[in-house]
């Protein structure tokens, strides 16, 4: 496994937004609904992608940078690849966390799981800490008012 790209710099990945691709996700959305619905579901639809499916979708950007499968811009550089760097002789027990957390599980379920199936629940605790998961969150604001740009409407904040 090459871990040389640590000490690339950014530009050297292909990267991607988390705003922009947000939006791309949720206007799918919107169109999927509004689809469904027979008619333009507009604002409604965005929130409620919002309210339905942002943690969900920010948790798996986060994992993917984490990895370094992905390089997230609005994501810190020094987390990019740390699941590559990390842990690499556990990896089949880090592998079995991440799609944990990638379920939606929190850290107390994942305790309670290595807890219940016999894990080494020290180093989970380790993993989760490095991992972090809760700490790494961005928030999205949508704001739809009138005559400001669609794309300045959709923003993410640390």
């Amino acid at each position: 496994m090459n871990t040389d790209f640590c000490c690339l710099p950014p530009n050297t990945y292909e990267r991607y937004s988390v705003r922009k691709v947000s939006r791309q996700e949720a206007d799918a959305f919107k169109w999927i609904e509004s689809q469904k619905d027979g008619r333009d579901l507009g604002e409604f639809a965005l929130q409620l992608w919002i309210q339905k499916h942002w943690w969900g979708f920010l948790r798996a950007r986060l994992i993917e940078h984490l990895q370094g499968a992905r390089y997230w811009t609005e994501l810190d550089l020094e987390d990019f690849g740390l699941l590559q760097r990390e842990f690499l002789d556990q990896q089949p027990l880090l592998n079995t966390i991440v799609a944990l957390l990638l379920g939606g599980n929190d850290n107390l379920e994942v305790i309670l799981w290595a807890h219940e199936n016999d894990k080494p629940v020290e180093l989970v605790l380790k993993m989760l800490e490095r991992i972090n998961i809760n700490a790494r969150r961005l928030v999205l604001e949508y704001n739809s008012a009138q005559g400001v740009d669609p794309d300045q409407c959709w923003y993410v904040r640390k």
